[in-house]
């Protein structure tokens, strides 16, 4: 079984996922500096971002498989990252409240220079949220650090009233895709 499989993320989310695939990796959190295009659609952007991590990990770990993957909400044009502050997450949920957004996951592959980059886009529609429902969420801690003040596998499946595409991909690593993805790279089980 191959063990030269690297997941450039510190998220537990992503490290589960990945696990799913039942094979042996490691997990190297990227240290790099994003730099981020603004002009870019955010297909492009979460893509640019993923290759980015990979990379950074990448260049100390040859004949590596390394996966990079990063994820944005976007909301009539507004990109939502992870809140500052929880008053700037209840702003995001009070924004997204009975409103359906766009969930952009990019995943980048890198092997020996060759890099490999796609994106998932998936809509989900939040239920309309009270002040109180708002605040209860705020208080569990839990969208701190999730890009859009939320996470769909936690307490933030309250939330959700509908979702069209990945469910994966909105918990940041869209997985079927990502092993077929790891096979065209030329990946071998």
């Amino acid at each position: 079984m191959n063990s030269n499989l690297i997941l450039a993320s510190a998220s537990p989310r992503r490290k589960e996922l990945l696990e799913l695939l039942q094979l042996p990796f490691e997990v190297i959190s990227s240290e790099v500096e994003e730099v981020v295009d603004e002009n870019l659609h955010p297909a492009d952007m979460v893509q640019s971002l993923a290759q980015q991590k990979a990379e950074s990990v990448a260049k100390t770990k040859s004949n590596f498989y390394v996966i990079g993957s990063d994820t944005l909400v976007v909301y009539q044009g507004k990109m939502l990252g992870k809140p500052k502050s929880e008053q700037e997450a209840r702003e995001m949920l009070t924004m997204l409240s009975g409103q359906t957004h766009e969930v952009y996951t990019g995943v980048s592959i890198v092997h020996n220079g060759n890099h490999h980059s796609f994106c998932e886009q998936t809509s989900v529609t939040f239920y309309p949220l009270t002040q109180r429902e708002i605040e209860e969420y705020v208080n569990t801690g839990e969208p701190m650090d999730k890009a859009g003040a939320y996470g769909i596998q936690g307490f933030g499946a309250l939330l959700v009233k509908e979702i069209k595409g990945d469910y994966y991909a909105v918990m940041g690593l869209p997985i079927a895709r990502t092993k077929r993805e790891l096979l065209r790279s030329g990946f071998k089980w």
